[in-house]
């Protein structure tokens, strides 16, 4: 039986069309795809909490399959991801890292292999935290035109005994992004860098 036990699931998306400059055409999208799960190891000192791991592989998948549906449905103008979890109070942070994995590794199969490593952040706290969950081009890390973050947070979670597990992805960069750099077309994608 698996140890993830799903309470809700919450998607969302959001178009930029400008931020005060010329109307972005077509406007980049942003999304999160969230999961609050039942925290199996809430409340006490597990020393062996990998078993969690192994079973969120399912649902990084998932939610990877949801978010590139919220955001038109084609795995290929997904340009940015990240992913993040928020641990309730009676757990702990590495509690959180255990999405590091699946969540990073769901995007990637449903990407169809992007190169870059998955930006993360975790904290533990209450209901209605939120968190920054940082974002970077999939193929290359240094393409500054998507250093981004998405703030995500659900009123009512998470609960003690929960975690919030989150994944992130934009169709393309910030708009009117120009602080200059190695641009996304120029990306040769073959270390996850450059």
């Amino acid at each position: 039986m698996s140890l993830v036990v799903v309470r809700k699931l919450v998607v969302g998306v959001e178009e930029i069309f400008h931020e005060g400059g010329p109307r972005a055409n077509p406007a980049p999208k942003r999304g999160f795809a969230a999961a609050v799960i039942h925290n199996p190891y809430a409340g006490r000192y597990e020393p062996d909490i990998m078993p969690l791991m192994e079973d969120l592989k399912p649902l990084g998948l998932d939610l990877a399959k949801r978010l590139v549906a919220a955001l038109g449905g084609n795995p290929k103008a997904i340009e940015g991801y990240g992913k993040g979890a928020i641990v309730g109070q009676a757990g702990e942070t590495e509690h959180g890292a255990l999405w590091h994995a699946p969540g990073g590794y769901g995007m990637r199969e449903v990407l169809g292999g992007a190169r870059a490593i998955v930006p993360s952040a975790k904290k533990v706290g209450g209901p209605g935290t939120r968190l920054d969950v940082p974002v970077t081009h999939i193929n290359a890390s240094y393409v500054r035109s998507h250093f981004d973050a998405i703030e995500v947070g659900i009123s009512d979670a998470p609960r003690a005994n929960e975690m919030v597990m989150i994944l992130v992805m934009t169709t393309g960069p910030r708009v009117h992004h120009r602080a200059g750099g190695l641009q996304a077309h120029e990306v040769k994608g073959e270390d996850g860098l450059r």
